[in-house]
């Protein structure tokens, strides 16, 4: 073999070896835990069941149940989240924004933290209200948002790092809650505001 097809045939091998290394890399990074993203839309592996929840609000204690009746459109995350959050709860604000006063009447919003070190009642309550969406803001125990969570398939995992400035990396659906109480779909991250609109028609009485 002389030398030109011997320069060819390195230049294959080394080729194949950096598409190889490329494809092991981006599964490492896509399956790897703390990576920020990688839990956005992560579909649990069995249908997660829903069901009701107390916990705790500046006011007091609500409970899902309190708002039987109504559509509910329910949110995890946590307050000193840099962009998941604020992204998807300004979709949900601007479909809000696009209701009449009647399916209004008909919606509520609950943000539930999945930090509960940091997130008080009183803080969760005023970065809800930026959002001006007549949301409720939601915290308790670690171990009452852990069970919760789990009901709801929600993906959540502490970032370590420093002890005040860390991070939560977590799923980011919004589940839909009919009237009766019962989960029955959700939406995935930075959904359009018409897609909250058509939930919310689907499900009002």
């Amino acid at each position: 073999m002389n030398q030109s097809k011997l320069n060819r045939a390195f230049l294959i091998l080394l080729l194949a070896f950096g598409v190889f290394l490329a494809g092991s890399y981006a599964l490492i990074y896509t399956l790897k835990p703390d990576n920020s993203h990688s839990s956005v839309n992560q579909v649990p592996m069995a249908p997660p069941s829903g069901g009701d929840f107390k916990l705790t609000a500046p006011n007091g204690e609500v409970a899902l149940s309190d708002f039987k009746g109504r559509v509910v459109f329910v949110y995890f995350g946590y307050t000193f989240c840099p962009d998941i959050c604020p992204t998807n709860l300004a979709q949900l604000s601007m479909a809000y924004r696009q209701l009449s006063p009647e399916q209004k009447q008909n919606l509520q919003i609950l943000f539930v933290s999945v930090d509960p070190e940091r997130d008080t009642p009183q803080r969760l309550q005023e970065y809800v209200d930026y959002f001006d969406a007549d949301m409720i803001g939601l915290t308790g125990s670690a171990q009452q948002i852990a069970e919760i969570a789990q009901r709801y398939g929600v993906v959540y995992q502490k970032v370590e790092g420093d002890v005040e400035n860390y991070a939560v990396d977590h799923s980011a659906f919004t589940y839909v809650i009919a009237p009766n109480g019962e989960l029955k779909e959700q939406l995935p991250h930075a959904s359009e505001p018409q897609q909250f609109i058509d939930a919310l028609n689907r499900y009002s009485l």
